[in-house]
């Protein structure tokens, strides 16, 4: 049976939920994970939505932040030149065409040049609010990022709709108080408020006094 909510802003993920970057994803950190001796599926399981140090520190927590700093640096670089395979998550056009002069930022673990040649890549347009990983003192699942879209946008967070993929950013969007869509198949075992398989499968359009209509089918 479609969900649906009435929310007057959106606020959206990047990675998973808009760009498909796993490719790239998966190529940093499994060389990362095989240089440091680590099983690879727990650390592309904390990595995902998280902004690099944070994963780190999560799966190396006896080392100090400055290597884990220094460390991000290199793998940001790495993943900035690495766009073989990024491709926009099915619906994403679309999704963000429906959206144009609508209320909506994006929120992201990226910074914000990573997040310029990502979008770039996957050919989707950059949303006008962007609060990327220089926005925040704290990565996913800190609700920051999202608490800051939603005032960028001019709203409070209960007034806005979330849209992720990982664990972390569902977690975060929840800390925020924001209802939040997980979007694909990894999104669907960490609680989100209403699941769609794709972008594919959300309407978005004008609503009444302000507000919009999102259905999730």
């Amino acid at each position: 049976m479609p969900t649906t909510f009435a929310p007057r802003a959106l606020l959206l993920d990047m990675d998973g939920t808009l760009v498909n970057s796993d490719a790239v994803v998966e190529r940093c950190w499994l060389r990362w994970a095989e240089e440091h001796g680590l099983d690879p599926a727990e650390v592309l399981r904390v990595a995902h939505g998280r902004q690099g140090q944070a994963a780190m520190a999560t799966l190396l927590p006896d080392r100090p932040m400055d290597v884990n700093l220094a460390e991000n640096d290199r793998m940001l670089a790495q993943e900035k030149a690495d766009t073989e395979g990024v491709v926009p998550v099915p619906g994403a056009p679309a999704f963000l065409a429906a959206l144009a002069g609508l209320p909506h930022a994006l929120v992201t673990s990226a910074d914000a040049p990573l997040a310029r040649v990502r979008m770039a890549a996957a050919g989707l347009p950059l949303p006008p609010v962007l609060v990327t990983a220089e926005s925040v003192g704290a990565s996913k699942p800190d609700p920051e990022g999202f608490l800051k879209g939603a005032a960028a946008l001019g709203f409070a967070p209960a007034d806005c709709l979330a849209f992720e993929d990982s664990e972390a950013g569902i977690a975060a969007a929840r800390a925020a108080g924001v209802p939040v869509v997980g979007i694909g198949p990894r999104a669907a075992d960490h609680r989100p408020t209403a699941h769609a398989a794709t972008l594919e499968s959300l309407t978005v359009t004008p609503g009444p006094a302000g507000t919009l209509t999102v259905t999730v089918a």
